[in-house]
């Protein structure tokens, strides 16, 4: 019966070759946003793997069975600015021979020379000498590797030193081995993802997009269902055996279905490379990265057409139970209401979650998604019964012959009418769950990034400086060169230079030395903007230690505020050590840089200048909510193209399994444009009704969510969410109108004679 089947399927002719091609082509397309979804999820992980030397010290991310160097390597790792991008400096030097050797690197750099990644090599190149390359002085020693690159364009550098100037130095340590482990098990590591941002990426990328792929490969091996039950009933008639029919469907559905699997590997192999572009996590991924396993291969490569042929057996049951079943057409009974359950359940479960939330990632994932997964589930089983409730009272309040015959035909089968569209109701849920959990967490935690002031006020911290002495090395400031500040002074678009020296008084609090007041010039701050003022007749204000960060606060104006008098005279404050250097520039890109680089060069480990913005910015919640929203963008964007082609390949499947009713309608004397019509609305009616519903539930999911994991209330999402909406809800319809053209080449009289 295989062979069989096999010669049924490839050589049943014209129409079995179009739905042997269509159904493949659909299962190609599925099973090729499955590919590149679980080949993400392997990505994110490499990459994450690659940010782990990047923590060398931290125990957390240190192989156990690692062998301590005799000679530690000296290592501190930086973050620079430039322009939009963040560059990451490593300072290392060696203290023997048996120094541990960053990866990608043949050797540790010695003093005056660096390595540099390929990308930062091209900005070197590029950009002028004044505004980036002169902080890296000294000579180029080589390329870092691939290995130690977690992005194709990863800024990152490696600086060499003597081991004299890392002594002693701020964030400066001895490093016996190189990490190796994923950062994502570390709390302390600064680079890299942390493990329950990672666990939630994987999760909800995973639950968000293989459903809906899922779905719409289960679509795609339904296409001409209605016509193969007619085919196989006729097959009963004649003698075969419901056995005998399982395996000819099994072998006609596992074939479409593996030629549409090795489709579908093909485009992931072409997609790759441009999808590798795309920076989901802040930074595009090596080709390589987006690489599957052999068992994902082969759980991919078997699963699909395995599944298909089951999916097919599950099909046919009326089939095989009595063949005149499917000549007669029984109508289905009608879906009950007891279809909540399962969408009811799963708002119970995150309900239940509410002031008992899991202590651990794993437990918070398996709570949370195992509730959202319910949710899905049970938007699909409860979509029929939605579909049923709408077409009735379309119906009844019918006044045209297509809403009638529409409602009518909805109402004696809305499985078939829901199952198109079924896919895009779980985008909407997807898509509204996920910019309700992004605009509350961004509207409570999102980071201020202050004005203009902020955008064009950089920050030279001095605090943390290594000054020699007599002594050794400490920690402190002597006074900045006039030099230096000749220097920065005379960049163009430079308005001036604020310096701040600590208050000798030493700080308020013996148990807070943060707490310490920091004195400034009235001279300086008489030409800052932003800044707050000196009380008449004063020369030196003392001002709080968080005075370059109060253009962040955007609740309090400070422009106006008076700054109380220190009776620390000028010349006394000249001489005291330096604090920090604040230069306010016009916030051309030209001035910030090149101020910034004649800072570095003067002082190259100190805490690298940034301006206010950037400090405000460049914090652990400003990165993760920005991979937050290119998660939700990711799910979003996904979400809809599958939902879309879900929906094409439902519509144009259920018309070709209609074609001899709709032939029968037109032959009668229906008009064309009442058949399109009827076919509009059995689409439309069933996507508005469960639109509503899946949008409803997915703020309802974001609430519960939100108000058990941190504590927070629903902010209404903005326009743009409702434009998405809006807009995904017409380009459904569109998707629907473009196969309206069909009606009149599948409804002709040969169809009618045919069948």
């Amino acid at each position: 019966m295989i062979g069989f089947g096999l010669r049924l399927t490839l050589r049943g002719g014209r129409e079995g070759v179009v739905r042997l091609a269509l159904t493949a082509a659909a299962v190609a397309i599925g099973v090729a946003l499955l590919l590149v979804t679980v080949a993400g999820i392997n990505g994110v992980q490499e990459q994450n793997a690659r940010f782990a030397w990047l923590n060398s010290g931290i125990a957390e991310v240190t192989s156990p069975h690692a062998e301590p160097s005799p000679h530690p390597l000296l290592g501190r790792v930086a973050t620079d600015h430039y322009k939009d991008e963040r560059i990451i400096r490593v300072d290392v030097a060696a203290t023997g021979p048996r120094s541990p050797v960053p990866p990608g690197i043949p050797r540790v750099p010695g003093p005056g020379q660096y390595y540099a990644s390929p990308a930062l090599q091209k900005m070197l190149r590029s950009e002028p000498a004044a505004e980036f390359g002169d902080r890296y002085p000294g000579s180029l020693a080589g390329t870092i590797g691939k290995e130690a690159l977690p992005s194709p364009d990863s800024l990152i550098v490696v600086v060499g030193h003597a081991p004299r100037d890392l002594t002693g130095a701020h964030g400066a340590g001895p490093i016996t081995s190189i990490a190796t482990l994923s950062p994502g098990t570390c709390w302390q590591c600064r680079y890299g993802m942390e493990e329950d941002v990672v666990a939630l990426v994987l999760a909800v990328t995973s639950g968000a997009l293989l459903v809906p792929v899922l779905i719409f490969i289960g679509t795609a091996t339904r296409l001409s269902a209605a016509r193969r039950e007619r085919r196989f009933a006729a097959m009963r008639l004649v003698g075969a055996t419901p056995r005998q029919i399982s395996v000819i469907a099994a072998v006609e559905s596992a074939v479409a279905a593996a030629a549409g699997t090795a489709v579908g590997f093909g485009l992931f192999l072409f997609l790759r490379v441009p999808l590798a572009a795309v920076p989901f996590t802040g930074e595009s991924f090596y080709p390589g990265d987006l690489s599957l396993s052999p068992a994902q291969i082969a759980l991919a490569g078997l699963g699909v057409p395995v599944a298909s042929a089951i999916a097919a057996w599950w099909a046919l049951r009326r089939v095989r139970i009595s063949p005149l079943g499917v000549a007669r057409r029984v109508t289905p009974s009608a879906p009950r209401a007891y279809r909540l359950i399962p969408l009811i359940a799963g708002i119970a479960e995150l309900t239940y979650f509410l002031g008992r939330r899991p202590d651990t990632t794993n437990g918070q994932i398996a709570a949370y998604m195992s509730g959202v997964l319910l949710m899905m589930a049970g938007l699909v089983v409860t979509g029929p019964w939605l579909t049923m409730t709408g077409a009735r009272i379309m119906a009844r309040r019918a006044r045209r012959p297509a809403a009638l015959i529409a409602g009518r035909r909805l109402s004696d089968d809305p499985k078939a009418g829901f199952r198109a569209i079924s896919g895009l109701v779980l985008a909407l849920f997807v898509t509204t769950t996920a910019i309700g959990v992004m605009t509350t967490f961004v509207a409570e935690r999102g980071t201020q990034r202050g004005d203009r002031t902020a955008a064009s006020t950089l920050v030279a911290d001095l605090e943390h400086r290594t000054v020699r002495g007599a002594g050794g090395p400490r920690s402190g400031s002597a006074s900045v060169p006039f030099r230096t500040l000749d220097e920065v002074r005379a960049v163009p678009g430079v308005h001036g230079a604020m310096v701040l020296h600590p208050d000798p008084s030493g700080p308020r609090d013996p148990g807070d030395p943060s707490s310490r007041d920091m004195l400034i010039s009235c001279a300086d701050l008489a030409g800052a903007t932003g800044f707050g003022r000196c009380a008449p007749g004063a020369t030196t204000a003392a001002v709080p230690s968080h005075f370059a960060w109060i253009l962040l606060d955007e609740e309090h104006d400070r422009r106006g505020t008076v700054w109380p008098a220190s009776p620390v005279a000028p010349e006394r404050l000249r001489a005291l050590p330096v604090q920090a250097v604040m230069v306010r520039t016009d916030g051309s890109p030209r001035a910030i840089e090149r101020a910034r680089t004649a800072l570095t060069r003067a002082f190259p480990l100190m805490t690298e200048p940034a301006t206010v913005a950037e400090s405000g910015a460049d914090t652990d919640t400003a990165r993760m909510l920005t991979g937050y929203q290119r998660l939700v963008n990711v799910v979003i964007i996904v979400s809809l193209c599958i939902a879309g082609c879900g929906l094409a390949v439902g519509v144009v499947g259920s018309l070709n399994d209609r074609k001899r009713p709709f032939s029968l309608l037109r032959l009668t004397g229906v008009p064309i444009g009442v058949m399109r019509r009827v076919v509009l609305l059995e689409s439309a009616v069933p996507l508005l009704v469960t639109a509503m519903a899946a949008t409803g539930a997915g703020f309802l999911a974001a609430e519960l969510f939100l108000r058990s994991q941190l504590d927070y209330t629903l902010v209404a999402p903005g326009l743009g969410y409702y434009l998405t909406v809006l807009g995904g809800l017409a380009g459904s319809l569109a998707v629907i109108g473009l196969t309206l053209p069909l009606m009149e080449r599948i409804t002709g009289p040969e169809t009618a004679r045919a069948e």
